[in-house]
């Protein structure tokens, strides 16, 4: 049997991730599952479950490795961007459990996402034009210097994941509209006093970015050294509270090439994400994220056994030829019931 440790267990993708796991065709699986939520549908899906601190604690590692070390894990897989470096950083004292993160160095120029867009400048891959700023004013003076009023840009704090503090800044926004139409939740679009507004002299830095438009699309994979094993491209559609429920892999070769540019330039390990608007690239994940499965590709066992040593690099480049174009994947919701013990 071998024992996998997911991390950020209450992820949207973990109900899928775990399947996986267990239904590989191979052997048993144990999963161990942690994360920082007491109300983490791991607890309940997987086989373990752990409260831990955030990843951010400097605690972190030790308390991950005091889990792993418990419950015999043979490899952690993390699910989330802010458990990486953490992991990263303590991972030569995780003897003899393979750890499925990029070096340090990789982790934090990918998570700020100042560092990406720079990195996409140096190594020619196309981002949006983009400048870092701290305060009220410099955001302001950043935004006309990238067009507006006359076009909408956006923002996000320099150090995020995914769509978290994502805002576009548009002279047009109509807040009496947005109050009445929009979800809770719904990310509004500011005009550019109000933003300036709120933030006054808050030193959190921001990035001040042009606003990409068009299909979203991401490709996923496994690296190893920089070099992208396995991989494949698919949009990313059907947002609901800022997540994609619908994707369709693709086949496309330019997207495989820029992917390959990016994970040279950083020397990526293990699973990657990298996500588009349009054609200009908005996010570098070193992390899973949600996979189109296939009965013949299973993209996360692969990626552990290959941490394992269970297969080669060229072994796992062997499966490329599997990736189907014509896979599709509908995300839902679902609820578990349960009833909590009395006293």
């Amino acid at each position: 049997m071998t024992t996998v440790l997911v991390s950020a267990a209450g992820a949207p993708g973990t109900a899928a991730l775990v399947g996986a796991l267990r239904e590989n065709g191979e052997r048993a699986v144990r999963v161990v599952g942690t994360d920082m939520a007491e109300r983490s549908v791991g607890r309940h899906l997987c086989d373990a479950f752990h409260l831990l601190p955030a990843g951010s604690d400097p605690g972190f590692g030790d308390a991950m490795l005091e889990v792993a070390r418990s419950e015999g894990v043979d490899a952690i897989l993390p699910q989330s961007s802010f458990d990486l470096l953490g992991l990263a950083e303590t991972k030569e004292r995780f003897d003899g459990i393979a750890v499925m993160v990029s070096s340090p160095e990789a982790i934090r120029r990918s998570n700020d996402k100042a560092e990406s867009y720079a990195l996409l400048d140096e190594i020619g891959v196309p981002g949006p034009l983009w400048r870092r700023v701290v305060g009220g004013g410099a955001v302001a003076e950043a935004a006309r210097e990238l067009g507006y009023p006359g076009v909408d840009v956006a923002i996000k704090p320099a150090f995020s994941s995914g769509s978290r503090g994502f805002r576009i800044l548009s002279a047009g926004a109509d807040r009496r509209e947005q109050l009445l139409k929009n979800r809770p939740g719904v990310a509004e679009a500011l005009r550019l006093e109000e933003l300036v507004e709120l933030l006054g002299d808050d030193e959190t830095p921001l990035l001040v970015m042009e606003l990409a438009e068009g299909l979203e699309r991401t490709i996923d994979g496994i690296t190893e050294g920089g070099r992208v094993l396995l991989g494949h491209a698919k949009t990313r559609e059907s947002m609901r509270a800022g997540l994609a429920m619908y994707f369709a892999t693709l086949d496309d070769e330019w997207l495989m090439e820029l992917t390959a540019k990016i994970a040279a330039a950083l020397s990526l390990d293990h699973f990657f994400n990298i996500q588009l608007v349009g054609d200009k690239v908005i996010e570098i994940n070193p992390r899973i994220s949600t996979i189109v499965y296939q009965e013949d590709l299973n993209l996360p066992w692969l990626g552990v056994k290959h941490a394992l040593g269970e297969i080669s690099g060229e072994e796992l480049a062997s499966y490329q030829g599997r990736v189907r174009p014509t896979r599709r994947a509908l995300r839902y919701f679902d609820q578990i019931e349960w009833d909590e013990p009395s006293g």
